[in-house]
């Protein structure tokens, strides 16, 4: 069996079929409604093939068709395909203040999504207990044409692929907790882990800043510090245990802050978002409003408190360092900053540019792209998602 522009080929008819279901659902869920003439294009497969295997999907409540391509084609209307909005994901992702609860259909879209403040940083088991109550309550508000496909759980900690396990989650507190697993006795349902920058990447590669773009550092900045995903080859670099990508405990600053990892003068100790919150005069509770803030602070014609902007140089330079490596060791066509790190570099965007000038080679940034993640504060919901879809994407039948 092997594979030719995503279409499976062999002797074997039914694996044929599912691996052809499998193309035609992931074309359908990341490219928001193409059309049946669309898939046959991008597929190779003849018309009379994508009809029967759009009509399977359908069959199996996984896409719907809605409406007709109207873009002028010579011959008749397309059918347009859509990825079913009754077939969700449950998205989970504890905080050092908080856990975010989301439901998220195949289509992408966000349907529910609830912020569940904590007075400290909650246990795995306060985690476990705080989201399958909030499951609960979040399906039981559905009517029956929905149907959850699985948990995405995704955590700001070393998180190993083979079983889930939590290894360390530094900010929480969380060491060797079997977070996945206690969540899914809990719930009842099947449950997908992973580190949430890992998720990030895997979301604004799919569906934001970085569509279609096959090498991507996504880096975000957030409450537990800072985190990393790569992607190369189209594909998410996740390591030997699935700890690549630990970006924010780099060195940056040789006579830095000791950080928890145990080294000193790391990303993430040398870049907080604490730092801009106080000198924005902003609380942790005011954090969803540091982006306008600091924007606003920043705005053309403003003056620039000096502090504040010593400040921003500052953690842009240490940031310049950090990517002017990745850059170096990756040769990556875009970096993509979310959370925190995506205002700092909105706030100045040519301070971080003219840095990493002076920090990777001339070859390894040549065409590089920086751009702030498109995905907004749902971000790690729909990375999380992500997690979820994945078994149901390879396997529709």
């Amino acid at each position: 069996m092997r594979s030719i522009g995503g279409v499976l080929n062999g002797n074997n008819l039914d694996q044929v079929r599912r691996g052809n279901l499998s193309t035609v659902l992931g074309l359908v869920h990341t490219n928001g409604a193409p059309s049946r003439a669309w898939l046959t294009r991008e597929t190779g497969l003849n018309r009379s093939t994508i009809a029967a295997l759009v009509a399977e999907l359908v069959q199996l409540g996984l896409v719907v068709e809605a409406g007709w391509d109207q873009t002028n084609q010579v011959g008749r209307p397309s059918p347009i395909i859509r990825a079913s909005g009754k077939r969700i994901a449950i998205a989970v992702r504890p905080e050092l203040d908080a856990i975010d609860i989301g439901l998220v259909a195949l289509d992408g879209t966000v349907i529910r999504r609830v912020h569940r403040e904590t007075e400290r940083a909650p246990t795995a088991r306060e985690a476990v207990d705080i989201a399958a109550a909030e499951i609960s309550e979040l399906l039981g508000d559905l009517d029956a044409s929905y149907r959850p496909v699985a948990i995405g759980l995704v955590v700001p900690g070393l998180v190993r692929e083979s079983d889930g396990l939590v290894s360390i989650a530094p900010h929480l507190g969380w060491s060797d907790e079997p977070v996945a697993v206690m969540l899914q006795e809990a719930t009842g349902l099947d449950v997908y882990s992973a580190n949430d920058a890992n998720a990030g990447a895997i979301a604004e590669s799919t569906f934001g800043a970085g569509r279609g773009v096959s090498e991507l550092i996504y880096l975000n900045g957030g409450a537990s510090g800072i985190g990393g995903g790569i992607v190369i080859g189209g594909d998410l670099l996740r390591g030997a245990n699935g700890f690549a990508g630990e970006l924010g405990h780099t060195l940056v600053n040789s006579a830095g802050i000791a950080c928890h990892c145990g080294s000193s003068g790391c990303l993430e100790t040398e870049v907080s978002r604490q730092q801009l919150l106080e000198a924005l005069g902003l609380s942790i509770g005011d954090a969803e409003r540091l982006d306008d803030v600091l924007l606003a602070a920043f705005a053309p014609g403003a003056t620039v408190p000096s502090a504040l902007a010593e400040l921003v140089e500052r953690q842009l330079g240490f940031l310049a360092i950090a990517l002017g490596n990745a850059t170096n060791l990756f040769n990556p066509r875009m970096i993509v900053l979310g959370g925190f790190l995506g205002s700092l570099y909105g706030a100045a965007p040519g301070v971080l540019d003219e840095a990493i000038r002076h920090h990777a080679m001339a070859a390894t940034r040549d065409g590089l792209v920086i751009q702030r993640a498109a995905l907004g504060s749902n971000i790690l919901m729909i990375g999380a998602a992500e997690l979820a879809f994945a078994d149901l994407l390879g396997n529709p039948a």
